[in-house]
């Protein structure tokens, strides 16, 4: 059984090991590239770090070396990857960022200062207008963009037009979601979809694709990496 990933880079590589120690074959077609911005980050005031990503807490951490602070992420992935970095004090959502929101107004000291969002120049969800309706002071820090790739890696292109391969596109968010669309409609590879199945993170990645091009659009049982391996190896 052939995936193809779709995550930026290292994740895809990582996701593509996961998916070989299961018995699967792994393609990685990157559609976006993670590019730091490297700010001056001002912490003066902030009692938390929130993260909603991967790369927020990689940008965040090769830019300063602030360890001591409680950290708040979005879900486990975002959490091994704090801990990865020598943070200690790490506190885990449930994988989406109202989760995230109710935990860190559920845990909010305001003695502590406010909490700053350490984030991509995109993002699904407005997590510093979710606390400051909570009456949680909050502030957003951008720390990288992730850009567009405009095309399929040559061995994605090759799968799905020449060798009929790929089973499952593997889709981790919202964004990937329409950007893989596009990406398939301007190459002439839609009716490929028709035998191919979708395997998304979250609901919220499901619906942005359209159903009628796929075999089927398939969710994992928890917004994590391990889940998307389940359902994957499972089928």
């Amino acid at each position: 059984m052939t995936i193809l990933i779709t995550r930026p880079e290292p994740e895809a590589t990582s996701f593509a090991d996961l998916c070989k120690s299961h018995g699967l074959t792994a393609i990685t077609s990157p559609l976006l590239t993670i590019h730091h911005l490297n700010p001056v980050i001002d912490l003066s005031g902030i009692g938390c770090l929130a993260f909603t990503s991967i790369n927020g807490v990689r940008a965040f951490a090769q830019s300063h070396t602030e360890r001591r602070l409680p950290v708040f992420t979005v879900g486990s992935g975002s959490g091994e990857a704090a801990k990865g970095f020598g943070f200690e004090n790490i506190r885990v959502a449930d994988g989406d960022v109202e989760s995230l929101g109710h935990l860190i107004a559920a845990q909010h000291n305001a003695e502590i200062g406010a909490a700053l969002h350490c984030a991509g120049a995109t993002r699904s969800g407005d997590l510093v207008k979710f606390l400051q309706a909570d009456n949680i002071p909050a502030r957003r820090t951008v720390l990288y963009e992730a850009r567009q790739n405009a095309a399929l890696s040559a061995a994605a292109f090759s799968a799905f037009k020449v060798q009929h391969s790929i089973d499952w596109v593997a889709l981790f968010s919202p964004r990937s979601a329409d950007l893989f669309q596009d990406v398939i409609n301007s190459s002439g590879l839609s009716g490929e979809l028709a035998g191919v199945r979708a395997a998304c993170l979250s609901d919220a990645v499901a619906v942005r694709l359209t159903h009628s091009h796929w075999k089927s659009v398939d969710v994992a049982v928890r917004r994590d990496t391990g889940a998307m391996v389940e359902l994957l190896a499972n089928a």
